[in-house]
């Protein structure tokens, strides 16, 4: 077919032939198959057509022409395809790809060719003013090529297309599991244009018009190499098989620059796949423990649930599980991370500049993505401790396009305390589990669908009289939608809840149940503009509601003498606008901007009390009560919030960045305790209580050594905090109806320098962190009881300022190593009494100021032996054996430290968690 239309060109070339005469024609058809609709135009014009059957496909097509120009009509009807017509006398000649000149343009001349004393072109090459700067496309096929390559044409040639350079884009994936392959290069086999795919695959390559040689480069996937003759814009996904070679010990992270190269400060990455060596309490991986190794992120103590990032509170942090939030991702008070480690595939922690996407929380995002299931074989990993056992299964539901993952972990620490000959402990209870499922399902090149649910429970009476229940229940759904190749859509729904409840037996006829709600349902639509290659714009927008149930107690039996309380429904709205931009300048330079609209809205139905402006709230400067009705506004908020990061690049594994972020939260914490707890309940901004704000400022300097094997980094921050939530003496929080009467609102400062070295790659490889921060609240007001120090700044709960975290691995063999994990941290602040007096026969102790002490600081040091199973490819299950000791030198670290009158003396006591070493052994395997 080609030798043809290379003879119908000389043969056009040598005839001139004349210009076509306008057909009109009458045509209408619907859901036609185009091979008929040309049979239709042969039959009503007398034009005969010449093209090969293979190229018309099955494509479907209708429309509707009445006096129509029959050139017209072929236009629409070849539109979106890829192929050209030609008239020549009662003949139509298609084309694929390429076009059939009647004359060449004269740009398509080199000058030489031209007569040195005479303007005038050859014959056949006139140049017009719309073809100047247009070279056609011409193809030869030659049958003495040096090697075997395969020959793909792109898009579709048009003559009025000026463009010097087309864009091939498309999609590279497994071909056996038919996951995108990110950062693989696809380029030019003369080097001159190239390309690297994103974290979805996707690839963008300008090539010049014609034919280009176009090859991948990657270590883990089989390279191809093809010819490709493009025309136009077009796109050419790509399949590419694994590559297994036999090597000495090869660690390929395509990750290894990102400290140096990527725009945003402050951001941590864990590496789900290797905390496994990392000895931590009762052999279990946790993730979130992992995290309080990296610098800037601490808990205020051993079993405390909750974390602190850069001076922040516990409540101030956005956890989230697939898009959906988690309000408490621990088991047993904080001793167990409720994420399940095998069914995690990326962990991502903002501690500096949040991206604007999200918003709700001052001081960090933890956003935790479920790795999808694999969608071709089912395999598995099974965990068994002495304590707990977990399991994770991936079943692939339809080949190459859909998958599930289950994952469930549970305790057996009842039969533990049951077995335990200690009298004490004989009615105590401790038990948990967890359990998600994630479905993945690819519609097709353009379209996934990502639903994820998750449940947690937890049970637990250490004493006698009182039995606790918590649990979470989130569910997600993500449809990741590619619009076109510069546009990409997301639409995430989910819901999250939280509960707890208490059921407490005495003998004095005050038993009775109570418990506590807050859900909140979020419904968000981001978008992605890849406008260029400087510019990568994202935008959307989000909105939630707030459900609270502050509390309720009724009685637990008959006999029971408490009278029940219900606080009334709390009920809020916050709904935002974003959008960001991140801006390569040049090579140098990079830039991310973005700019958050957030508004909230406390609704009713609702009795607001009112109160007199100025003075402390309390019961005689009550002015009134507002009822509210269902739906309507009580209060509203609306803040900017700006997110700014700037990256400069001295050398291409040095460099430098700031950031700068200012954030709103509109739901707080009510506790009194030093640290999270499961009784812990959450109050929303309302007429009374104004939402929490924060400034964050930082700057940093990052170093690659060594090939990137070594990273080095500092990063210094200052952060101001206004309206953070505190409470008064012997307050009152649970089960309140007029809370806001017992809670101040201050304001805090944090500061701080972080140092991280990581080794990431040899037979020694880990990291040592070190950071020094304060975190520092002040609450002053006109009157004495708003008053805490003299309104002077103080350490908060969580202040501790030196913070040292050391992992390292050694690997003996390839099966044998040794794993270690050292902390030391300053004891956090207390209140302790400095003095007493005696009014009559007992004692009252006397306070020094709020966080005044400390108490003794803390260190640790784990210990672990990791044996790998043998590497033989051809086994049911792959085995991993890891004998650990956690409190290696058995330190007695205080959790927290209070004083009794005993006698009429007052008595100093500390409580520990672990005050002896704990050995443990857990067998895992995977198949």
């Amino acid at each position: 077919m080609r030798v043809f239309l290379a003879v119908l060109f000389l043969f056009c070339s040598a005839f001139k032939l004349s210009a076509q005469e306008s057909t009109s024609i009458n045509l209408s058809f619907e859901e036609a198959q185009i091979d008929k609709v040309i049979m239709m135009i042969e039959d009503q014009t007398g034009y005969k057509f010449f093209y090969s059957e293979e190229w018309l496909g099955d494509r479907i097509i209708s429309g509707s022409y009445n006096d129509e120009d029959l050139e017209m009509v072929l236009t629409e009807i070849f539109n979106g395809t890829n192929l050209n017509f030609y008239f020549l006398k009662d003949q139509i000649i298609l084309t694929r790809n390429n076009v059939i000149y009647e004359e060449l343009p004269g740009s398509f001349y080199p000058e030489k060719t031209r007569d040195s004393t005479t303007t005038e072109m050859p014959v056949s090459a006139k140049e017009t003013p719309d073809d100047r700067n247009y070279q056609p496309v011409f193809y030869r096929e030659s049958k003495t090529v040096s090697e075997e390559m395969e020959t793909i044409y792109i898009g579709k040639e048009e003559k009025a297309n000026q463009k010097s350079l087309f864009k091939l884009s498309g999609i590279v994936t497994n071909v056996e599991t038919g996951l995108p392959i990110p950062n693989l290069s696809v380029v030019t086999a003369n080097g001159k244009q190239g390309s690297v795919t994103n974290e979805e695959g996707y690839y963008e390559l300008p090539l010049p018009a014609g034919a280009n040689i176009v090859e991948t480069i990657s270590l883990g996937s089989l390279d191809i190499r093809k010819r490709i003759v493009i025309y136009n814009d077009g796109r050419l996904d790509l399949s590419l098989e694994e590559s297994f070679e036999q090597l000495g010990e090869v660690l390929v992270d395509s990750e290894a620059d990102r400290n140096v190269r990527s725009v945003i400060a402050g951001v941590e990455s864990i590496d789900v796949s290797q905390i496994k060596n990392i000895p931590l309490v009762l052999g279990e991986r946790d993730i979130l423990k992992v995290a309080t190794t990296l610098p800037g992120i601490t808990t205020a103590g051993e079993g405390a649930a909750g974390f602190n990032v850069r001076g922040g509170k516990t409540d101030q942090n956005l956890i989230l599980l697939d898009d959906a939030v988690i309000y408490n991702p621990a088991h047993f008070f904080g001793i167990f991370s409720g994420i399940n480690p095998f069914t995690t595939g990326e962990v991502d922690i903002y501690k500096g500049n949040i991206p604007a996407e999200y918003g709700g929380r001052l001081s960090s995002v933890f956003d935790i993505k479920t790795k999808d299931a694999n969608t071709n074989k089912f395999t598995g990993e099974v965990s068994l401790g002495p304590v707990t056992s977990n399991v994770a299964l991936e079943i692939p539901i339809v080949e190459d396009k859909s998958g599930l993952i289950l994952g469930g972990r549970s305790t057996y620490s009842d039969w533990i305390l049951r077995s335990l000959d200690d009298e004490s402990l004989a009615n105590s209870s401790a038990s948990f589990y967890d359990i998600i499922a994630k479905y993945n399902h690819k519609f097709n090149e353009k379209t996934n669908l990502r639903t994820t649910a998750y449940y947690s429970r937890d049970v637990f009476s250490i004493t006698s009289d009182s039995l606790f229940r918590y649990s979470n229940l989130i569910f997600s759904a993500n449809l990741d939608h590619k619009i076109n190749e510069r546009n990409n859509m997301e639409v995430i729904l989910s819901n999250s809840g939280y509960q707890f409840d208490i059921d407490y037996e005495s003998q004095f006829n005050n038993n009775f149940t109570s418990g506590y709600k807050i859900n909140e349902t979020e419904a968000k639509i981001k978008m992605n503009y890849r406008h260029s290659a400087a510019h990568n714009i994202e935008y959307g927008l989000s909105t939630k509601l707030y459900l609270v149930d502050p509390g309720e107690i009724s009685p637990l039996g008959n006999e029971s003498i408490i009278r029940p309380l219900q606080i009334d429904r709390e009920q809020g709205s916050e709904s935002a606008l974003f959008i960001s931009d991140n801006f390569k300048v040049n090579d140098e330079l990079l830039i991310s901007a973005g700019l958050r609209y957030s508004l909230y809205a406390a609704l009713g139905p609702k009795s607001q009390n009112t109160y007199e402006e100025g003075v402390p709230r309390n019961e005689s400067t009550l002015t009134g009560t507002r009822e509210v009705g269902n739906g309507e506004v009580i209060e509203t908020y609306a803040r900017p919030e700006f997110r700014f990061s700037a990256r400069y690049s001295f050398l291409p594994d040095f460099s430098a960045k700031l950031s700068y972020n200012n954030t709103y939260q509109y739901i707080h914490t009510l506790s009194n305790n030093t640290t999270i707890s499961p009784t812990d309940t959450y109050k929303l901004t309302d007429l009374n209580i104004k939402p929490q704000q924060a400034k964050q400022y930082s700057l940093g300097l990052y170093k690659n050594f060594d090939d990137n094997i070594y990273e080095f980094s500092v990063e210094g921050y200052y952060k101001e905090s206004d309206n953070i939530l505190d409470y008064k003496v012997g307050a009152q929080l649970f089960l309140n109806e007029n809370v806001e009467t017992e809670v101040l609102q201050g304001d805090s400062k944090a500061y701080g320098v972080e140092f991280l070295l990581k080794k990431s790659e040899g037979r020694l490889n880990g990291w040592l962190g070190y950071t020094y921060s304060r975190s520092l609240l002040r609450l002053d007001g006109d009157f004495r009881e708003q008053r805490v120090n003299n309104g002077e700044f103080f350490p908060a709960n969580f202040d501790k300022p030196h913070d040292v975290s050391l992992v390292a691995n050694y690997k003996l063999t390839k099966r044998f190593s040794f794993s270690t994990n050292f902390v030391y941290q300053t004891g956090r602040p207390v209140t302790i009494p400095v003095g007493k007096f005696n009014p009559g026969n007992g004692q009252i102790p006397v306070y020094s100021d709020r966080n005044q002490f400390r108490i003794p600081d803390y260190y640790r040091l784990d210990f672990s032996f990791n044996v790998e199973g043998n590497h033989k490819i051809e086994k049911f299950a792959h085995s991993f054996w890891n004998i650990s000791v956690y409190n290696v030198l058995g330190r007695n670290n205080p959790y927290s430290v209070f004083f009794v009158t005993e006698d009429g003396d007052i008595q100093a006591y500390q409580s520990s968690i672990f005050s002896i070493p704990i050995p443990t052994i857990t067998y895992n395997f995977r198949f």
